[in-house]
């Protein structure tokens, strides 16, 4: 898959590498972390969701990426010629203003023009990603049950930690048991941000659900 679906489909849910945990098994007691971006990165559901988007919209995604390829020649030529009307000595300071007000304006035309192409495939990642989050508050209460923990924090909080204090993976296992699949094709009255309640839990289980980014990256 080209760029612009590596861009669109799974960049705000890659789970960092230092937050995987090596002890799936491992108990846990008291004090864990938990990475719910990680732990829906992980889970069955978005992988085949995102897999199912790739191939669902790989025409619209590939059109996108041509037409990136295409914006990007354009806008070079001017970007140098501003550079150097920049450096040069005396530079007229209204021409360099006009030079990098048409270079915006024409950046703005392209990012809405590709953000036209993707937005089938945004729109279809964001109902997959809503469907796992309404779960995962449940699904943190789960494993912080079945690690008998007694505090949770995001990684963010955390300066060290070993290893098997890391429920990412627990949390993971407890959203394929409550979401096994998802759909990717929303209804026609959807919007996003409809299934969000549900995941409002989470928060209070010292975890924050990770919102879709408009540009993923599927990871291939």
């Amino acid at each position: 898959m080209k760029t612009i679906s590596k861009l669109l489909l799974a960049a705000a849910l890659v789970a960092p590498a230092a937050t995987v945990a090596t002890s799936a098994s491992a108990q846990v007691n008291g004090v864990a972390v938990a990475d719910p971006q990680g732990a829906i990165a992980g889970s069955r559901a978005w992988t085949a969701a995102r897999q199912q988007i790739e191939t669902t919209y790989k025409a619209q995604l590939d059109q996108a990426e041509t037409r990136r390829a295409a914006l990007g020649r354009e806008l070079e030529p001017l970007v140098q010629a501003f550079q150097t009307a920049r450096a040069a000595p005396n530079a007229n300071e209204a021409a360099l203003r006009t030079q990098a007000q048409s270079i915006q304006a024409k950046q703005q035309a392209a990012e809405q023009e590709l953000g036209r192409l993707t937005q089938p495939a945004v729109r279809a990642q964001t109902y997959a990603v809503e469907q796992i989050q309404a779960r995962l508050g449940e699904a943190v209460q789960n494993a912080v049950r079945a690690k008998n923990v007694s505090l949770l924090v995001s990684p963010q909080a955390v300066l060290f930690m070993q290893p098997t204090a890391d429920i990412t993976s627990a949390v993971t296992a407890e959203l394929d048991k409550l979401v096994p699949t998802v759909s990717i094709t929303p209804p026609a009255n959807w919007q996003p941000g409809q299934q969000q309640g549900a995941a409002a839990t989470a928060p209070a289980a010292g975890t924050a659900a990770p919102a879709p980014a408009r540009r993923q990256n599927s990871g291939r």
